[in-house]
């Protein structure tokens, strides 16, 4: 026959192991019908002081959410601090006079004597007051995340976020015919993000520097890890360089070879939609889309759709070797259409730095395609990246659009090649992330980073090193009416055009926290092949001072 000691011991033990969940199910003891045949059994005093410490750990729960959610009672009357309540010294306290109210039969208050059924019951009746008001308290609404401040809905389903971030720096330049020296914000965006529910992602970021323009706007609908869909205005998927987001990329500007990337001119960003998703468990990545592939809101000019798709492996994540273990690499492909009618131009040689353009661009028409070959290797504070981009731009039936006239001739394309290898290392010992902010261990200012506990120090220190080389190609053309009739009776000569430039970049990054960095950047710009007659082959020196706000 069990006894009620037995039975409360199993209520006792419940609670212990489920905790506050436990609470909202039934937690009296199990009904025996042999327990009515015999004489109850007190419980023990270690019983109840554990049972009495259950109950303290609740209410200093529920006190922590009503003092979070309720106005204070008029009359200055107010709550215990939960802290008090939930502290070992206070769970002592609290069980203490508890104790001393069950008195010995002898009436002795000195020596505990055991709890009554009487007494039980009563704590179960605590227990289910306790448990209506956690029941019937409000879920926090508003707080910040460790990275962004956010407000949720009640039920916690839909989340919004507002985000933003501002680049602003100053530019030296040194070489003949270098631009002035000058200030510039680079970005300053502002918008949300949240999502609704665990499957369906949303973004909407604004571009205030300059003209008011929506630079992200998409939701990403995400029901299995391996089928994910997007759809909107974003980045296209192609480049490496391009995937890290704006305030995680580690230099000034994106590399040189950077203008061969699909809507260069239009942030990368153009309208459309794409599917992608992490396969045998992110080891592979894929993204397949189509865009309108024309830049920011901005319209298709033929009826055939821009078609990018992206492939990524990481196929030693889980090794034990440190060096394996952080080896990406993978490759992009891309074909779009151009229209000469459209006014439309094959990629600008203008340099990110905005020092000289060391190739003119050319009216084309007809297909485009771009390839792309890319690697990254992560491993502590060490990070190297690289990419080799090659983009071939048809000048199909483009001779009447040339200087001179040359009927519907089809001229040999325009060609762009580059590549780019940069290596970064953290000084202060934070880990390379693959596509995030360093999370710094020891902030000049502000907070400390997410997930870290380190005090107040020196920041981040970061060292930088990049070299990139970019060529563009027109080839040369004669059109001779004796030879092609639709060429004019006097020979137009297209010459030959081949130009290339590399540059040199070297820097430090100072994180001042996880939200604000200041950038130091020393570019070597090198001419090596003018794309205008008269002017040498020469270098231009560039610094460029930075800082970047973020939240």
């Amino acid at each position: 026959m069990r006894s009620l000691k037995w039975s409360f011991l199993l209520v006792a033990l419940f609670f212990v192991l489920t905790g506050p969940v436990a609470f909202a199910q039934s937690a009296k003891p199990a009904d025996d019908s042999t327990q009515a045949k015999a004489a109850p059994k007190a419980a023990t005093e270690d019983e109840v002081q554990q049972l009495r410490r259950e109950v303290a750990e609740l209410k200093a729960q529920i006190q922590r959410l009503v003092a979070a959610s309720a106005p204070a009672p008029a009359g200055g009357a107010h709550l215990v601090q939960a802290t008090s309540v939930a502290s070992p010294e206070a769970n002592a306290s609290t069980a203490a006079p508890a104790a001393s109210s069950v008195v010995a039969p002898n009436g002795d208050s000195s020596s505990p004597a055991a709890a009554t059924p009487a007494d039980i019951d009563a704590l179960q009746k605590e227990i289910d007051v306790l448990q209506n008001k956690a029941n019937s308290t409000p879920t926090p609404t508003a707080g910040f995340n460790g990275e962004h401040f956010f407000l949720k809905s009640p039920d916690g389903q839909f989340t919004i976020m507002p985000v933003g971030y501002l680049n602003a720096q100053y530019q030296f330049n040194n070489g003949d015919g270098a631009p002035p020296d000058t200030f510039a914000i680079k970005r300053a965006r502002f918008g949300v993000q949240g999502n609704y529910g665990s499957q369906l992602d949303y973004a909407f970021l604004f571009e205030t520097a300059s003209t008011l323009t929506i630079r992200d706007a998409y939701v990403d609908f995400k029901p299995w890890p391996w089928l994910k869909i997007m759809g909107g205005q974003y980045k296209l998927p192609f480049s490496m360089e391009v995937g890290t987001a704006d305030t995680n990329v580690q230099f000034a500007d994106r590399s040189i070879n950077s203008v061969l990337y699909p809507d260069a001119s239009g942030g990368f960003r153009a309208p459309g939609v794409d599917v992608h998703g992490d396969l045998a468990g992110g080891k592979a990545q894929y993204w397949v889309g189509i865009f309108n592939g024309q830049g920011l809101l901005a319209a298709s000019t033929t009826n055939e759709v821009e078609v990018t798709g992206r492939v990524r492996f990481s196929p030693f994540k889980d090794s034990d070797n440190p060096w394996l273990k952080g080896l990406s690499f993978g490759g992009a492909a891309e074909h779009s259409r151009s229209k000469a009618l459209a006014n439309e131009l094959s990629f600008s040689g203008l340099m990110v730095d905005g020092t000289y353009t060391f190739f003119p661009q050319y009216r084309i028409n007809g297909g485009i395609e771009r390839y792309n070959g890319q690697f990254s290797l992560l491993k502590g504070s060490l990070g190297i990246r690289g990419e080799y981009t090659q983009l071939l731009e048809k000048r199909s039936n483009i001779g009447s659009f040339q200087l001179g006239g040359a009927g519907y001739t089809t001229l040999p394309g325009i060609v762009g090649k580059g590549t780019y290898l940069a290596a970064n290392y953290l000084l202060t010992g934070e880990k390379e992330p693959e596509n995030a902010i360093p999370r710094v261990k020891h902030p000049v200012i502000g907070p400390n980073s997410p997930g870290e506990t380190g005090g107040p120090g020196w920041g981040a220190w970061e060292l930088k090193a990049r070299y990139s080389w970019l060529q563009g190609r027109a080839a040369g053309f004669t059109c001779d009416a004796t030879t092609i009739p639709a060429c004019p009776i006097t020979p137009v000569i297209f010459p030959l055009q081949t130009d290339h430039t590399t540059q040199w970049s070297l820097g430090v990054n100072w994180y001042l926290n996880y939200w604000v960095l200041v950038k130091s950047d020393f570019n070597i710009d090198q001419l090596h092949d003018p794309s205008v007659q008269g002017i040498l082959p020469r270098n231009y020196f560039v610094v460029i001072e930075g800082i970047q706000f973020r939240f």
